[in-house]
């Protein structure tokens, strides 16, 4: 291995998506370096979140009711302390945005433009052109980022072990575009790399959402929860893409009906709200149609029409690519695995069970979204939980960090020779631990995950991580024998009344 490089820092973040850029900017007194996998301001799931932000601004609304509708979502597992947290810190984090120059969507009349999505009593729904709020959101948070004097970004940038001292968590080793390995060392090491979706075939979710983050924790014996529940999102443009072009919930919103191809609006029968009914009961039941031959089609030609191309630009914009128009015809739609409720089990302050390792963010198991996250809640989190962290280190004294052994592997993202089997296990895992799931499936995938484990180059680096977390969620989903909120067993297809616990998993 050639030499390694030594960049040392107070703070590190890791991720710089909402959650990891609300982190950065909160710490103006600390040093502060943040690494990007990718170029900076351009990956990442956030970039490609069309639906916007939930917050109790409306003048018929308050945080109570919006954790209400949280924690009615959350089938049983939301924490109610971290619900009004979330919702009672949510407004002043949208005055925070619009005093750093967002560009939310208003009315006529100058007002902030609020719409309706599946499973909220009010329309507390903020946008930003129409279906680019996360777009915007980067836009605004990078540039702030980028101009702080206390913040390093290095960007390109893969970051694969966290690095042990005695005291706790001291730092990451990372390797860079040009292939160098460096040692980042900080006493204080943030989390805030995101989800988990590449592990499904079908995806919404960036090339580089791998669980990094969450595979780190891991092996360095953090604590997880929650683990099992993955939100599969009811209607991504069902086209053989990766990811999958997401066609936002505020369709449904507007009055996008969800249709078979014998045209009949199937999902007036599965729940009282319709197409508003929660995700995981949407996606199940698109599911359903399509398992029985069905193509399902979401329509909103007669409740959007003409004005397609200024209030959803990015969705036309998708389905041009497509050869569609939805003005005209329905979109064909799939569900596909959009969001992970569970991760690094943390406190209100995003501290980890491991001294010196706080995340935020999709990797984060606040507790606040339970089994079954409520629709746009996630910026929302990784605003309000990334700054709470940022504060807390801010506040907090930092022990000096000294590493006492380097890592022997160097990692890569992912080499053509390992193409092959993630393709696989992204397979794997959409037809054992999707949508349905069931015990001969699930102990099947964990036979092939570790048959897997053992043929991966350790540099696989990322490729690794993914069946690591392939198996934790497999085995938590195992270990649930109920259906609640995103997970769902067919051989135990009921909710238990015992159900209403949280699994906390952890590696030896």
């Amino acid at each position: 291995m050639s030499k390694t490089s030594v960049l040392e820092s107070e703070v590190l973040v890791l991720g710089a998506g909402v959650a990891g850029l609300s982190a950065a900017l909160a710490m103006g007194g600390r040093q502060v370096t943040l690494l990007s996998k990718t170029a900076f301001g351009k990956g990442g799931s956030t970039p490609l979140a069309q639906g916007g932000i939930a917050a109790a601004v409306g003048a018929d609304d308050t945080p109570s009711l919006h954790a209400a509708d949280t924690i009615h979502a959350a089938a049983g597992l939301a924490v109610s302390e971290v619900v009004e947290v979330l919702t009672s810190e949510g407004p002043e984090q949208i005055q925070r945005l619009l005093e750093l120059g967002t560009l939310f969507d208003r009315s006529a009349d100058g007002e902030l433009s609020l719409g309706r999505e599946a499973a909220h009593s009010r329309r507390r729904i903020l946008h930003a052109h129409g279906d680019a709020t996360g777009a915007e959101l980067v836009r605004v948070l990078s540039l702030a980022t980028a101009h702080a004097p206390n913040v390093h970004i290095v960007d390109h940038c893969f970051a694969y072990d966290l690095l042990l001292d005695d005291g706790g968590i001291c730092g990451v080793v990372a390797t860079l575009s040009n292939g160098e390995v460096v040692q980042f060392l900080a006493p204080a090491v943030v989390i805030a790399t995101g989800g988990v979706g590449q592990i499904f075939a079908r995806t919404t979710n960036s090339l580089e959402a791998t669980a990094d983050g969450l595979a780190m924790a891991a092996r360095a014996g953090a604590r997880l929860a929650d683990v099992e529940f993955v939100q599969f999102h009811p209607t991504a443009l069902h086209r053989n893409r990766n990811p999958m072009p997401l066609l936002t919930e505020a369709l449904r919103g507007e009055g996008a009906v969800l249709l078979n191809e014998r045209a009949e609006r199937f999902m007036v029968a599965e729940h009282p709200d319709a197409e508003l009914a929660p995700r995981d009961v949407v996606a199940r039941a698109i599911w359903r149609q399509q398992s029985a031959g069905a193509r399902v089609v979401l329509d909103a030609s007669r409740q959007v029409g003409e004005r397609f191309p200024q209030r959803f630009p990015t969705v036309w914009s998708i389905c041009q690519d497509a050869g569609l128009d939805p003005r005209r015809e329905g979109i064909p739609v799939s569900p596909a695995a959009h969001y992970h409720m569970g991760g690094i089990d943390v406190d209100l302050q995003g501290r980890s069970s491991l001294t010196g390792l706080w995340a935020c963010g999709e990797v984060a198991a606040t507790g606040v979204h339970g089994a079954n996250r409520l629709a746009s809640n996630s910026l929302l989190e990784g605003l309000v939980f990334g700054a709470r962290v940022g504060r807390d280190l801010e506040s907090s004294t930092l022990r000096r960090a000294r590493v006492t052994g380097m890592p022997s592997r160097a990692c890569q993202r992912c080499s053509h020779e390992a193409g092959q089997t993630r393709e696989a296990l992204r397979e794997l895992m959409w037809s054992s631990v999707g949508l349905l799931r069931h015990e001969r499936g699930m102990e099947n995938a964990l036979m092939v995950l570790e048959r897997m484990a053992d043929q991966v180059s350790e540099r696989d680096g990322e490729l690794l991580n993914m069946i690591l977390v392939s198996r934790l969620i497999t085995e938590a989903a195992l270990a649930r024998r109920e259906s609640r909120g995103g997970h769902y067993r067919e051989d135990y297809p009921s909710s238990a009344e015992h159900g209403a616990r949280h699994i906390f998993v952890a590696v030896a």
